[in-house]
């Protein structure tokens, strides 16, 4: 090394003391669901090859980089992304380092690892310009000291991260990366920064952002987080941690302890701003040069047609007769190894029963528990059911959806493979007097923020618009941590781009949980969705099921009864005396007021998922008065169609609607 490379080694911490830092990975993922490479083997060679030539050519071509090495199985995809901030020398030290340590670390044929100043990824699959949704938290994130007034402090930290969002994904040129700044109060700023991979729309870029910022608001109370993501990251500090000097310097225009309702406004400013670019990428990308072809497509294009469109990017292949071709994203597990998991799926073992299918326990030959769903063999909807579930769920992934990691095939056998979630479903802790104690009105906060945020992805930030219409405490489970995710999405219908509504003679479903307009019209939308979580909320504070109440002298329906004490200001009695106890009356109040809005009659009245995030996410906006709610009598309802095979279970039946965008 020649004397003036030296110098300007040791110069170099001085010149930037705040980009020589995050020496240590913030995270490293190595993916579970992905084979292992043989040492010396072909793809180690390649895999060698590939980090070896990364860390110079992303310093080179600006900080971001795709490179593929190898052919056929072989082959490897690999790709870098530099913080936007950081300058071509520190940002080819980082991705160096980085590509020695995801070497050391992993084994496996796909693996993501996260620096401070730089990410660096590897996958024996394409990736490319594809977006996927998979937040991972730094350890450091739950060191960070809790700030004091956490309320204030988060709405000026969601202020100025929804703002650098609108500025990442649309400010020219396409760097995909903002920082900023916010002053608190006295001395106190809050920095803030946001990055999305160059190989992604700005249409995904916002999703993923927006689903980043929905996981960093858990952090809102701390002085520090960080979400990372394979395509998209975020990060707060009190402390400037970027050298950017073009970063936006912002003022929040709500005093403390002022006229707070206006910070609704403000949010939906911003909130507005983001959703108009987007519809105008959107109508870009669809209109350009399609004319008449459109109005054809719409015509030929049938359910059947779609499914298997649906199919293709994830390169999952089922013939007409039911035989599995191929896949190259979803892991499949042979059966004969399933079986062995479940104790040849014992009794023991069973976890629940549903519409289409049982649901066991099983150890896998590493020592992963998982929940196997065995759909039924006699069942005419177990094939769609398997073919569905494989399309959807494999391209969902949001921290608040239960995750598919493989499934197993084989004649009769369909089995479907998700992570293992502890403590079950919501129903076992809401409906039992012991084990509803053993939670604080927090943890039932958490859980009902996590489903409106796992429902908002659903509805509007995954790449397909999803309809659940069963959403129900059974189909809402609970991790080790008590972090809610919802589950079942087997049947699935699929529609034409343009519909929002959609009706269906054939409604299934669970009393109780269905908007009237679906159970007596088949009419269904987001909105059914937004009524089945209302009621979910008004059991939780309650403590009783909707559909099994029969208090006949105040009402024959808990939502009936939450109705009859709100508009006679007795609000009061209709929470569980034992959370009145211990938990903070008014902020139980105020979900019991967000429960009523999301199960008035009209469908139209009803709040957007969206719209319910930021209401629980802040107590400074103003709720309207709920109008009356959908009461009606069972005699009322259309019959709830069933398989004819399928006996009637506790758990009820489950279908899911996809609406392309």
């Amino acid at each position: 090394m020649d004397i003036l490379s030296v110098m300007l080694f040791m110069i170099l911490p001085l010149l930037f003391p705040a980009t020589i830092s995050g020496v240590d990975p913030l995270f490293t993922f190595c993916s579970p669901e992905a084979r292992n490479y043989t040492p010396s083997s072909q793809f180690e060679s390649n895999l060698k090859q590939l980090l070896e030539s990364l860390s110079f050519n992303t310093s080179i071509f600006g900080g971001f980089y795709n490179n593929t090495i190898g052919t056929s199985h072989d082959r490897v995809y690999g790709q870098t992304l530099c913080r936007g901030d950081v300058n071509s020398t520190v940002c080819q030290k980082c991705v160096s380092d980085a590509s020695q340590e995801i070497f050391n670390s992993c084994n496996s044929t796909d693996a993501l690892i996260w620096y401070e100043l730089c990410q660096v990824r590897y996958s024996y699959q394409m990736f490319f310009s594809s977006m996927s949704y998979t937040g991972k938290y730094p350890e450091e994130n739950n060191q960070e000291k809790n700030v004091s007034d956490a309320k204030y402090f988060g709405d000026v930290l969601m202020y100025l991260m929804y703002n650098l969002s609108n500025e990442s994904v649309f400010t020219p040129p396409k760097k995909m990366f903002a920082t900023g700044q916010i002053k608190l109060s006295g001395n106190r700023t809050i920095y803030g920064l946001e990055q999305c991979t160059r190989d992604i729309s700005g249409t995904e870029c916002s999703n993923c952002l927006v689903s980043a910022l929905g996981d960093l608001s858990s952090f809102s109370s701390h002085q520090g987080g960080t979400v990372v993501s394979r395509n998209c990251n975020v990060r707060f500090e009190l402390d400037r941690f970027f050298d950017d000097n073009s970063s936006s310097l912002l003022i929040y225009p709500y005093s403390k302890g002022g006229d707070r309702k206006a910070l609704k406004i403000g949010v939906t400013c911003a909130a507005a701003t983001i959703l108009f670019a987007v519809l105008v990428v959107l109508w870009a990308v669809r209109f350009r040069g399609k004319g008449s072809k459109i109005v054809k497509d719409e015509e030929i294009r049938s359910e059947h047609v779609l499914l298997h469109d649906l199919a293709s990017p994830t390169e999952v292949t089922i013939t007409e007769e039911g035989e599995l071709v191929t896949s190259e994203e979803l892991p499949f597990v042979d059966v004969a190894t399933i079986k062995i998991a479940t104790d040849d799926f014992s009794d023991s073992n069973k976890l629940g029963q549903g519409g289409f299918g049982t649901v066991y326990k099983g150890v896998l030959p590493d020592g992963r528990e998982v929940a196997v769903k065995r759909l039924s063999r006699k069942s005419w909807q177990g094939l769609e059911e398997f073919k569905n579930e494989i399309i959807l769920i494999a391209k969902l992934q949001h921290r608040n959806l239960v995750r598919l990691l493989a499934c197993g095939f084989e004649g009769d056998e369909k089995l479907l493979l998700y992570e293992f979630m502890p403590n079950k479903s919501l129903d076992t802790f809401i409906f039992d007097s012991q084990r509803r104690a053993e939670l604080s009105w927090e943890t039932y906060h958490d859980i009902i923020k996590g489903i409106a945020r796992g429902l908002l992805y659903l509805h509007e930030d995954s790449r397909l618009r999803i309809i659940h219409r069963d959403l129900k405490p059974n189909n809402v489970l609970l991790d080790h941590e008590m972090v809610a995710k919802i589950s079942d999405f087997g049947l699935a219908r699929i529609f034409c781009e343009n519909q929002k509504t959609a009706n269906t003679k054939r409604v299934v479903g669970t009393y109780g949980y269905m908007a009237p307009e679906y159970a007596m019209e088949g009419l269904f939308s987001v909105k059914s969705d937004v009524f089945s979580f209302g009621v979910i909320m008004l059991e939780i504070i309650n403590g009783k099921r909707n559909s099994g109440f029969y208090l006949t002298e105040h009402a024959k329906t808990l939502v009936a009864y939450a109705w009859n004490l709100w508009k006679d200001g007795k609000e009061v009695e209709f929470v569980e005396p034992c959370l009145l106890e211990s938990s903070p009356t008014k902020e139980i109040l105020r979900c019991m007021h967000i429960g009523l809005l999301c199960v008035q009659e009209d469908p139209g009245e009803r709040p957007t998922m969206s719209d319910v995030v930021v209401l629980l996410g802040s107590d400074s906006i103003e709720l309207p008065e709920p109008k009356k709610p959908a009461i009606f009598a069972a005699s009322r309802i259309a019959p709830i169609h069933e398989s004819s095979t399928s006996s009637p279970t506790p758990n009820g039946l489950t279908l899911s609607i996809i609406l392309p965008r």
